[in-house]
């Protein structure tokens, strides 16, 4: 028995609920895949489906199974599209979508690297705050800034980033340091329009216990810059992510506050539409920036 085309087999007679329909997505007869659960089935020693004149189900260890058997056929052929896409050389237009102030700091710089080691690939960088349709709107890649991943699409980590809430030192000697989450309610706070909590911030403690608090902000913006400059000028607190004011902790433009808490960290991700088929020119540019990003981040570096 090929037991990778019997869990694919199993993967697609589990997802689209029968036989029939599994047999037509693969390509084959009803009778072959009922042969292969079969033989899978006495390989375990266990069933998988529950088997009804009516409806089709899994079993404990099929639902097992099916979560695991699709990891594995992502894996098999992401192995499979870089394996052939090694020897294909990197060409074409490649488009880009990235966060304004990320894409203006951390990825501009890098730009002129790549192009320079891949002469033949085509940059095209659209810097947007809003998440794109990657698809829909014909981007190869996005460059993401997020707590939660990607569920619709492929994405590969990059690299993390704090976020913190702090002030200017200005503010801070006209109306004081927060000591609780909860003090920040007496605060004038710059909100981020697109944060998935809105104007409720939430903090953990050192013993993992959840703060929530909702702040009463004097201005909302959907740009890292704006909060910031907004905040150096002694304007009220503001949170973001340390790739855009690490440079002000350092120097003390900006304080951090509530050192007893933290705020929960995101991920910078490049995500793109699939595991299959990866091109050549997707392919290197996602190992050239997890290169790049590898390690402590510049943005959280000392130096």
């Amino acid at each position: 028995m090929d037991r990778l085309r019997a869990i694919e087999v199993f993967v697609a007679v589990a997802s689209r609920g029968g036989f029939a329909r599994a047999a037509l997505a693969l390509d084959t007869s009803p009778a072959n895949v009922s042969r292969y659960i079969t033989d899978l089935e006495a390989h375990l020693g266990t069933r998988l489906l529950n088997r009804s004149s009516r409806k089709l189900s899994l079993t404990e260890s099929g639902e097992a199974l099916f979560e695991r058997g699709k990891s594995i056929l992502e894996d098999v052929a992401e192995a499979e599209a870089i394996t052939a896409s090694a020897s294909m050389q990197p060409r074409g237009r490649l488009r880009i979508n990235a966060p304004l102030s990320f894409g203006v700091l951390h990825l501009a710089p890098l730009w002129p690297k790549f192009m320079q080691r891949h002469p033949e690939v085509e940059l095209d960088v659209a810097l947007i705050d809003r998440v794109v349709g990657i698809v829909e709107e014909g981007y190869d890649l996005a460059i993401r800034i997020s707590r939660s991943g990607s569920t619709a699409h492929a994405a590969r980590k990059l690299a993390a980033s704090r976020n913190i809430v702090c002030a200017s030192p200005a503010y801070l000697r006209k109306h004081g340091k927060p000591k609780t989450p909860a003090d920040l309610a007496g605060h004038a706070c710059i909100g981020y329009t697109y944060a998935a909590t809105a104007d409720e911030w939430h903090f953990a403690d050192a013993q993992g216990a959840d703060h929530a608090v909702k702040v009463a902000c004097v201005m909302h913006t959907n740009n890292g810059d704006t909060a910031r400059a907004a905040a150096l000028a002694g304007r009220g607190v503001i949170w973001q992510p340390s790739f855009l004011i690490g440079p002000d902790l350092r120097v003390g433009r900006l304080v951090p506050l509530l050192p007893g808490y933290r705020m929960p960290d995101i991920d910078v991700l490049a995500v793109y539409p699939s595991r299959r088929h990866v091109s050549a020119k997707v392919r290197v540019m996602i190992d050239f920036l997890a290169q790049a990003f590898q390690g402590v981040p510049p943005w959280d570096r000392a130096d």
